[in-house]
């Protein structure tokens, strides 16, 4: 059964007649069509008893029309996209639709209910089911996009000096990966020195490395359509024995983490193995964030992996391990692995060693 035929199936289930998708990842992902329309118009509709349908800009029409096996039709620029759809559409006269809620604006939910006055429905939680259980190619280039991963942090590695800033050695990843022929990255890379690495978020500038001090890379590639992500911290010069003392702290409920998964726990579980070992030690007000997110096509998506979530972990499941400590003023660290889970536990698409490495400064 197709990705679209299960839409179909849904829909036949639901007594609906259309699902609409505005995701360009879900596109992607349903179609094999990959494009960012910025502020332009693009939907796909997949209709119950009839013919799915993309709609583009006409500046993708070619493109779009070389890769799926369906009617595809555009609009210009000059165009008004919706009296436009309203002419190319089979029929809009439909009683109950499913769209995205999630990746709907308002722009766009008041474009469609010019067209269709029908009772709109939330199509999101069957796009995140569809995505949640990754197949053995999705998983093949998830260990690729970890592997470019891997080489973009060793990069970093290379580029450490008390002469660079945060921005200089990232100029330098990135660049690197430009190289070896990774176009986009997952997300704006982090290198973050010292007390700037205690902001779980924080954003990197023109601050030189610092010595005697930890260094925080936070990085993902894009590549094959699937994204990689992983965080490793580093020690420069000669950290006091209270940051060491920190990265292990964190080390050890990462391993404690990973350890602990398999088919059958529960999100929550694989939180409270890694939570439970900073809490005991005291800091645990210092984890202020969830141990992980689901990764795939998108660099976050479902599932979260915290506390409350009963989400039942199953093989084929893909997402982060990343607890962190982030003691203002002091110290920041974290460490994380995005992998898979296989029928015995966990296998992480990144490699890199988390043994605490020393930097000369």
């Amino acid at each position: 059964m197709t990705k679209l035929d299960q839409i179909r199936q849904f829909l036949d289930h639901e007594k609906a007649e259309l699902a609409i998708f505005s995701d360009p990842v879900t596109v992607n992902y349903l179609s094999g069509f990959s494009c960012d329309p910025h502020e332009r118009q693009m939907f796909l509709f997949v209709y119950h008893q009839s013919d799915p349908l993309l709609f583009v800009p006409a500046l993708e029409l070619a493109r779009a029309s070389s890769i799926v096996d369906f009617p595809v039709f555009a609009y210009m620029d000059s165009e008004n996209p919706w009296e436009k759809m309203k002419t190319v559409l089979p029929h809009t006269d439909v009683k109950k639709i499913y769209a995205e809620f999630d990746h709907l604006n308002l722009t766009k939910f008041q474009g469609l209910q010019s067209i269709f006055s029908g009772h709109f429905e939330n199509l999101t939680p069957l796009v995140q089911k569809m995505r949640l259980i990754k197949s053995a190619d999705e998983i093949e280039k998830m260990l690729v996009a970890g592997d470019f991963a891997d080489k973009a942090v060793r990069i970093g590695f290379d580029n450490i000096s008390l002469a660079h800033t945060e921005t200089d050695i990232i100029a330098q990843i990135e660049f690197g990966m430009k190289k070896q022929g990774i176009n986009k990255m997952s997300f704006e890379t982090m290198v973050l020195t010292g007390n700037n690495a205690a902001n779980p978020h924080g954003i990197p500038g023109t601050n030189l490395i610092e010595n005697n001090a930890l260094l925080l890379f936070d990085l993902g590639v894009e590549t094959l359509g699937y994204t990689s992500d992983m965080t490793r911290t580093v020690a420069v010069g000669k950290p006091d024995q209270f940051k060491i003392d920190m990265y292990n702290l964190c080390l050890e409920a990462q391993l404690s983490a990973q350890d602990f998964i398999k088919p059958g726990v529960t999100a929550a579980e694989v939180d409270a193995a890694a939570r439970n070992v900073i809490e005991k030690a005291g800091y645990g007000q210092y984890f202020n964030h969830r141990l992980g997110h689901g990764l795939g096509m998108d660099v976050h998506e479902y599932p979260s992996i915290m506390a409350g979530n009963d989400l039942v972990i199953e093989e084929g499941m893909c997402f982060s391990v990343e607890p962190g400590i982030y003691i203002p003023e002091k110290v920041g660290v974290r460490i994380e692995d995005c992998g898979y889970v296989t029928k015995n536990g966990f296998q992480p698409f990144t490699k890199t060693p988390k043994e605490l490495l020393y930097f000369e400064g």
